[in-house]
């Protein structure tokens, strides 16, 4: 079925738009608000089917502790937990993961790449993290794992910390450095300060890391034209292994939103978002002229035959992924899930031996091939021919109607073997995406 483009998603209407509540920010499909606890059964029964061949397995562990939270975070995270808390929480993931590792779906496989995501996973302590990984390489061995990749805040970074963080197998470390200006990263709830960012850099890099990561956000409270400008030179100083670059959004149930919402305001304080994607495509021209290459509509990497994600690239082509720990994400054999996103719930689910599981949806064929071919697009090009062996669809006749409109706006490029993105299309490439969302699951929260 050949579906219209949705005129609510036309990039001409959103070119100029103030920055307003809401998440923009495209991860998975279908959307996360179509997923419901009527379809929890469905994870026991994944989970219980028979392993897939070729399909790829990822582990993803929540780590939700900061010193600090964030005026535009919109992730669980705690800041009260004292070490026996901590602990328990830990304990109680690694009881999680036993019972996920037992099961059929899971059974005699290896992860091909580990995520400590957070929160701050940099937040634990070094025997803390020592001692929990020690225990999931227990049960899922990484001695397969093509990448570790593990989430880091320059504050939480110091030379223990961080010899203790590659000698347990980090072999992705990504810093969240967000801006180096000291005003800038005050005004919007970081923790961290430029002196602490300059010193966690150069720790990590005499740990000798396979990649340092580094995330910018482009569009914080308080950005200029000037404090961007001095972004982009510091990142080119550093010359790390690869940058990534978000764009500001304020989802409703983060700071920013509720004083927007005390306030009575509909614009968020933040750049609008044609402003962001200039400041994006001026980051990545100045990244282009010193060697880099840009790999999506978020990244650039100094050398694109070493510098590999492996936990993007996976999920993007359908690998499994078992979500650990309160309100993660994983996926099983075709269906979304998300755990219990309290702790209080997620851990009494834990200890009463039932899996933590708080929505879900299974997806169909279709809604796979749409999944991953709008995450694919977000790469800036995709094959047709992975999509005519994998799912037997030919993607320009199925959407022919939403290609051309693209086309004609200048956004993409389309030859008989596959799709190329312009830079301006891949910049509000989330934007783009909604046209080839199935009709029922389109909303209006557009870019």
């Amino acid at each position: 079925m050949n579906s219209e483009p949705s005129p609510l998603s036309a990039p001409a209407q959103s070119a100029k738009a103030a920055t307003t509540a809401g998440n923009y920010f495209i991860s998975n499909y279908p959307p996360f608000s179509f997923w419901s606890d009527h379809q929890k059964v469905e994870v026991e029964m994944a989970l219980n089917s028979e392993s897939p061949a070729g399909t790829k397995l990822g582990l993803y562990h929540h780590i939700p502790f900061c010193r600090k939270r964030c005026h535009f975070c919109y992730f669980r995270v705690y800041t009260d937990k004292n070490a026996k808390e901590i602990q328990t929480y830990l304990d109680a993931t690694i009881a999680e993961l036993k019972s996920l590792a037992a099961r059929p779906l899971i059974a005699g496989r290896k992860p091909h790449f580990v995520y400590f995501g957070g929160g701050t996973p940099s937040y634990l302590s070094a025997k803390q993290l020592t001692e929990l990984t020690d225990r999931m390489k227990a049960i899922l061995p990484w001695d397969a794992a093509e990448e570790i990749a593990f989430e880091g805040e320059p504050g939480t970074l110091n030379a223990a910390k961080l010899a203790a963080i590659k000698q347990v197998g980090v072999t992705r470390l990504s810093l969240g450095i967000e801006h180096f200006d000291d005003h800038v990263l005050e005004i919007n709830g970081r923790a961290h300060r430029s002196g602490e960012v300059y010193a966690a850099y150069e720790r990590a890099r005499a740990e000798n890391f396979s990649q340092i990561n580094i995330d910018l956000i482009a569009g914080m409270v308080e950005e200029t034209e000037a404090l961007w400008q001095k972004n982009i030179e510091e990142v080119i100083k550093l010359r790390p292994d690869s940058v990534t670059i978000y764009q500001m959004e304020v989802p409703y149930n983060t700071t920013i939103y509720k004083e927007m919402k005390s306030a009575g305001k509909l614009v968020a304080p933040v750049a609008d978002w044609a402003t962001k994607r200039r400041w994006v495509k001026e980051a990545f021209a100045a990244l282009e002229s010193v060697g880099y290459s840009v790999g999506s509509g978020y990244t650039a990497v100094l050398n694109p035959a070493r510098t590999k994600f492996i936990y993007r690239d996976a999920l993007w082509s359908g690998a499994d992924l078992l979500g650990v720990g309160v309100a993660s994400f994983g996926h099983a054999a075709g269906v979304h899930y998300q755990n219990l996103t309290e702790m209080e719930p997620y851990l009494a689910a834990i200890n009463a031996g039932e899996l933590p599981i708080k929505r879900a949806f299974r997806t169909s064929p279709e809604e796979r091939m749409i999944r991953e071919f709008i995450l694919q697009m977000k790469l800036g090009h995709v094959a047709f021919g992975y999509f005519r062996e994998k799912f037997g669809v030919d993607l320009a006749a199925r959407f022919s109607a939403q290609l051309s409109h693209l086309a004609e706006e200048g956004f993409i490029t389309a030859t008989a073997d596959e799709i190329r993105l312009s830079r301006d299309g891949l910049l509000c490439v989330d934007t783009l995406l909604h046209e080839f969302f199935l009709a029922q699951h389109r909303t209006a929260k557009i870019v």
